[in-house]
């Protein structure tokens, strides 16, 4: 007979987002289990965010010394991984141990489980040979995993994800880089830094095809400045490894030829695997629909990835403290999804919020647009930052609805549209605000200014 486990709360999925929810339910006094077949942390702290923000300080401190001979007087710079490799073994991961995770759960009164969860009927789980019953419910919240694209050859051939490029002991000669989204395009810059030839293949027609064209440009335009090679409207055809080399061939054009391949080309999910079918749910599904507390039906909520909303940490956690409260009988307004804010840790850095100007014309809204140079800014002009600010106004209600920002801490400069955009402030209020002198967050007076239609 298998062993039975009974709670209150089971959380499926430790990612950030889990990781707080089962936190805040298990210091609430519920019994609660959080069960994990990788890593208590999620990918986050081990294989995205953490680690690879790391690994792109330590490309942008080679970097800056460019502007040395410009600035400052001579500079002799010499890239060494071994450096970076070891930082983020040792202090980033913890040689990706996660016990202190672990801890950090079972202080809260949380007991893990290890292995892969699946649902066999409404807050029943089966995780190996324990049976988990959840008299309130379960929370969904398993993340994703790379995908590897439908490409003949290529899941044969040892292709690296960002696990694998995480975990890097050396820069290979030569990278070629499939995908140009925000997780490629970071991969991108970081190795070509460190000096691997790299060349970067994306489907699309430009890079950060969610974000507006004129921030891809101007990334397109600093990577090729940087020796990388952007090929963009390519479809790869095949994929070979000759045991030193990949070969992959592409639609129309030459083959690309390098040392290693990185895959950064989307996220999967397996819907069948969590057992989703129990609730009713389509298990072929790529996730589940919730409502604004976070609820797929009686008894079940997710979080993160899979709820479409979003695959960032930051979302995760929003989602979890949303979740929490309507597990706990407690008030809260639901979620409000109008002002995402997303950010690509390249140089220039870029960050969004909200709609595109193209995303906000397909709904209908009668839009219009403002654009400055960051050049506009002092600050832009002192530090001869390449970069822009860009907005978008729902002529109608005269508020913003989305912007960009991209830049020398473009990331944090977005902070302030966030806030805009969220809270709805009107745009003559905007342009009546104060902005601090000399700093790269007054172009957005310019780019205000510049509204039109």
């Amino acid at each position: 007979m298998a062993d039975e486990l009974v709670v209150d709360v089971a959380v499926v999925g430790t990612g950030p987002g889990g990781e707080a929810l089962a936190t805040r339910l298990g210091g609430a006094g519920l019994a609660v289990a959080a069960i994990e077949s990788r890593l208590v942390g999620g990918e986050c702290p081990y294989y995205a965010c953490v680690p690879t923000k790391a690994m792109i300080r330590a490309a942008d401190a080679l970097a800056e010394a460019r502007w040395v001979p410009e600035f400052a007087g001579t500079a002799d710079v010499r890239p060494d991984w071994g450096k970076v490799a070891a930082r983020v073994r040792a202090e980033i991961t913890d040689d990706w141990n996660d016990q202190v995770a672990v801890d950090r759960l079972t202080a809260a009164g949380v007991q893990v489980l290890r292995g892969a969860a699946r649902i066999v009927e409404p807050g029943v789980l089966a995780v190996g040979d324990r049976v988990v019953r959840a008299r309130k419910g379960i929370v969904l919240n398993p993340g994703t995993d790379p995908a590897i694209p439908p490409v003949p050859g290529l899941a044969d051939t040892p292709v690296w994800t960002n696990r694998d490029a995480v975990r890097a002991t050396a820069v290979p000669e030569s990278l070629a880089v499939i995908g140009g989204g925000p997780v490629g395009c970071e991969f991108t810059q970081v190795f070509a830094r460190f000096g691997a030839q790299v060349t970067l293949l994306q489907s699309n027609d430009r890079l950060l095809p969610l974000d507006e064209p004129e921030a891809s440009a101007l990334l397109a335009e600093r990577f090729t400045a940087e020796g990388i090679r952007v090929r963009t409207g390519v479809k790869i055809t095949s994929a070979a490894h000759d045991g030193e080399r990949f070969t992959l061939e592409i639609e129309g054009g030459e083959p690309v030829v390098a040392a290693q391949v990185l895959v950064a080309a989307g996220r999967k999910s397996d819907m069948a695997a969590l057992g989703v079918g129990a609730y009713g749910l389509n298990e072929s599904a790529r996730g589940v629909n919730v409502d604004e507390h976070m609820r797929v039906t009686d008894g079940l909520w997710a979080i993160g990835d899979i709820t479409g909303k979003g695959a960032f940490t930051h979302m995760s956690m929003y989602q979890a403290a949303i979740a929490a409260a309507d597990i706990l009988g407690e008030e809260h307004p639901g979620a409000v999804y109008r002002a995402i804010p997303r950010v690509t840790f390249t140089d220039p850095e870029i960050g969004s919020v909200g709609l595109t100007e193209a995303a906000a014309r397909e709904q209908g809204l009668n839009v219009r647009t403002g654009t400055t140079d960051l050049s506009s800014s002092t600050r832009g002009f002192l530090h001869k930052a390449h970069g822009l600010i860009k907005v978008v106004e729902d002529a109608d209600r005269g508020v913003l609805i989305g912007a960009t920002s991209a830049g020398p801490t473009g990331g944090e400069v977005l902070s302030a549209l966030v806030v805009a955009v969220h809270a709805q402030v009107p745009v003559d209020e905007l342009r009546g605000m104060i902005y601090a002198y000399p700093t790269f967050h007054r172009a957005i007076e310019s780019a205000l200014t510049d509204l039109r239609s």
